[in-house]
Order: structure tokens, then sequence, then C-alpha cells
């Protein structure tokens, strides 16, 4: 994993709060995630990862607290605020999210058919780029159904960079994959990040995935922070629900998760 000095905060949670009509998803969270690293997002199942990312791009507001993305508080932005605030972000969804009708090139063009006034000529060579870039320049014209669940999810990340985001949200990179598949998009992740500069926040249950590839990363429990620390740091870590955590996964303090 690639080392990064930069301690500038591109994205902050202050007091961030959330429910949906019960007990609190988000109770009062606090993080801030540096420009150029990759920060990962762990926790059981039902914790509110996935709605930590969304209140990013505010497809959620809390209920207290503020989020900021750079000094813009995004959930007090809205309309063109808001477009150029998302315009910094690149996503990519659990399943790939691809559209079965359209081949992985056209899929991978969208969002510069949305967003730009690039010509088809341009928007061609760009598509052309990012499929190299992931190791599929030979299958943009398949569809999803004909290419692999690490295919897809390779095509989403092409999706997901090919504007140029500042930053990029992972929700679940490797779910569903075999182990052989997850490592190969855990270092197309850090390849990635390292290549572009691009800040990463990674959303997953796959410890050995944030081991492997993330500079910080934060533990989610009943709705609080209960850790953010380096991946050593996390695996020396005493508190009693990271250590169960990680014994979940047959991860030790030996560091053989190092060569996952």
């Amino acid at each position: 994993m690639a080392t990064t000095d930069t301690t500038e905060s591109i994205i902050r949670f202050e007091g961030v709060c959330k429910a949906f009509g019960g007990p609190p998803v988000l109770d009062g969270i606090d993080f801030s995630i540096r420009r150029g690293e990759t920060f990962a997002l762990v926790g059981p199942s039902g914790t509110g990862k996935s709605v930590t990312l969304k209140h990013m791009v505010r497809l959620l507001t809390p209920d207290e607290g503020n989020v900021f993305v750079g000094d813009v508080i995004v959930n007090h932005a809205s309309g063109r605020a808001l477009e150029q605030i998302r315009n910094r972000f690149g996503y990519l969804f659990q399943g790939g999210a691809l559209l079965a009708w359209m081949s992985v090139a056209e899929n991978i063009a969208l969002p510069l058919q949305e967003k730009t006034r690039m010509t088809t000529g341009e928007i061609d060579r760009r598509v052309a780029e990012v499929l190299d870039m992931v190791g599929m320049g030979g299958d943009g014209n398949k569809r999803p159904s004909e290419i692999s669940g690490g295919m897809k999810k390779r095509a989403g990340l092409a999706r997901a960079i090919v504007t140029n985001p500042d930053i990029v949200l992972y929700d679940e990179p490797t779910s569903g994959l075999d182990p052989v598949t997850s490592r190969t998009i855990d270092r197309l992740i850090d390849r990635l990040r390292e290549e572009t500069k691009i800040t990463s926040v990674v959303v997953t249950h796959d410890l050995h995935s944030a081991l492997a590839i993330a500079h910080s990363i934060a533990v989610l429990q009943e709705g609080k922070i209960i850790e953010v620390s380096t991946p050593q740091e996390f695996v020396d870590s005493r508190n009693e629900q990271v250590v169960r955590f990680l014994e979940s996964q047959y991860i030790t303090k030996r560091g053989a998760w190092e060569e996952a």
C-alpha cells in the first residue's frame, strides 16, 4: 500500500446524527478524511456504513450535525452548489449497477454524456483510456451479462473515475467475489488512487481488504465511531469489539494480513 503525507481534510463529519423513526443509525459521529488517502469504514451489518456514504453526497441529510466537503457544508447546499459538490465524486455501487441493455463502454460513457460537453470522439477516447486503466481494454463491446462479477466491479470502477473525480466512494467493492478476485480489486483500487491521487472512501465488511488498502480505518458500531486507526494500530487494538471483529475473520497480530 502506498503512503500519503498530506494532512489536509477533504471530508469531515461533525456530530452527525440520523434516525429513521427508531433508534439512531448515526449517533453523533465525528471523523475526518485526508486528501489523497484511502479511508475504510468497517463494522457489522446494519450499523450505518452506507448511510454514512450517502450523507457525503446529500442523498441523505443529517438530523443534527454537519458534513463538510472541503469548506462547504454539504447539508446546507442546494441547486448549483450541490451539483458542484456531487460532481467531485465518483461512486462504485455494491453490484456494479451496470445497465443490462447497454454495452460496457456505453455504461461507462453515461456520466460524460450527462455531465460534460465532450464530443463523441472525446468521449470514446476517454472511455477507452479508463477501460485500459482497469484492465478491460478489449471488453468495451460486451454486455454486462457476458462478463464476470469481478469484471462488473472493474467496469463500475471505470465508470466511477471516468469524469476525473476528486473522491471515489466504494460501497462493498469486494462483496460477492472470491478471495483471489477480491485481492485483485484491492490492488486495482490502490493503484488507481496512487496514479490519479484521488481520495478513496471504502465501506466494507472485508477486513482483509481494509487492512490491505487503507491508510485509516474507522469502526462504526451501534451508531458511533468507536475507533479510528492505522491498519497496524487496528490489528493491535485492545478494544473488545474490534478484537471480536478481527477474530471473526481470523486475523491475528502476526501480520499475515499484509500478504493478503
